[in-house]
């Protein structure tokens, strides 16, 4: 009886404890990924200053926070600006998403008719285009006034953040024997487990976003050589974009360049195409297999879709958390099936 009241007591008051933190689930994740990632530099600088652990962590905030941080907040203010331009000239008729449809209906009239002929309302799908485009830039719109709105909410986060990532990368050892010795699932298998979470986190960062900040900075500076107006935005857009596999950046500027080409700019479609296809799209082929696959050791198609189910649970963290929960899933079924067979053998 002592016994089950203890587990069932440590379960209750852990759930509690669970509960109680589910407001600060972001700071605290994100506190960890950064420490993940950057525990090498607090190591190289604890050695540098003697074992002065303290003074390493400070040291590695700061680095943190001006070379990761303060550029990523300079990026999401610059977006914020351009998308409320770009609700602003297609809400005054300056930027018509239509015009692609009735160029192509100027040029190829048989591609009209034959769309007419199939059951396709290319007046319908202008329409949607206008619809859609409108709907995009008051969502981002909405999405800027949330954040204005929640200022507040968001530096306490920020800056909760930055504190327990300090004690994440001072006592970062500490705390992992601490948790090793708390699960009970034996040292081996609760050091797989914890291998596979900063595994996954360093792949997932440096594959995932590294590919996508790539992508989407030679997508912003094509597009700002081009003329293109926002183009910090669609680098940005290109950014998320770049997460779904064969078509990823493409759903971007490839559009773009059939407007150019709406537009009479034959050359500069031509340069967006080509800079596109050997470009930004050499780069996902050659970054993502060297960074994501090798360390996740996880499928693409399982990649995509937990990271779409994350985006969707968690928000902006998904892109980290989903990949992480299905690679301990798998790791989690690879030791019990691990045990099974043993047992069986046994």
């Amino acid at each position: 009886m002592q016994q089950s009241f203890l587990v069932g007591l440590t379960l209750l008051v852990t759930v509690a404890f669970v509960a109680l933190l589910l407001d600060f689930f972001q700071p605290i994740l994100w506190a960890a990924v950064f420490g993940i990632l950057f525990l090498p530099v607090q190591h190289y600088l604890e050695r540098v200053l003697k074992g002065r652990a303290s003074v390493a962590a400070l040291l590695t905030v700061l680095l943190i926070f001006t070379t990761v941080i303060v550029p990523a907040l300079l990026v999401a203010s610059a977006v914020v600006q351009e998308a409320t331009g770009l609700y602003t000239k297609i809400n005054e008729g300056e930027i018509d998403p239509g015009a692609p449809l009735r160029w192509i209906e100027a040029m190829m009239p048989q591609a009209t008719e034959f769309a007419e002929s199939i059951g396709i309302d290319l007046n319908e799908i202008r329409q949607n285009l206008s619809l859609v485009a409108v709907t995009g830039s008051q969502f981002i719109g909405s999405l800027a006034l949330s954040a204005g709105q929640n200022a507040v909410r968001f530096s306490v986060m920020f800056f909760l953040m930055l504190y327990l990532l300090f004690f994440v990368l001072r006592d970062g050892d500490e705390m992992l024997n601490t948790i090793t010795r708390a699960i009970p699932l034996g040292e081996a298998r609760e050091r797989a487990l914890l291998s596979r979470f900063a595994t996954v986190s360093r792949a997932t960062i440096k594959g995932t976003l590294v590919v996508g900040l790539v992508q989407g900075t030679l997508g912003g500076l094509i597009f700002w050589a081009l003329g293109f107006q926002a183009a910090v935005f669609w680098g940005v857009v290109m950014v998320a974009m770049s997460m779904l596999p064969v078509v990823g950046a493409g759903l971007i500027w490839l559009p773009a360049a059939i407007v150019l080409l709406t537009g009479g700019a034959y050359i500069k479609a031509m340069i967006l195409v080509v800079f596109g296809v050997l470009v930004i799209g050499l780069a996902d082929n050659f970054l993502r297999p060297m960074l994501v696959g090798r360390d996740t050791r996880m499928p693409d198609y399982l990649i995509l879709l937990s990271t779409i189910g994350g985006i969707t649970m968690f928000g902006v963290s998904g892109f980290v958390v989903g990949p992480i929960i299905a690679a301990l899933f798998l790791t989690v079924w690879e030791m019990f099936a691990l045990e099974y067979a043993d047992g069986k053998r046994g």
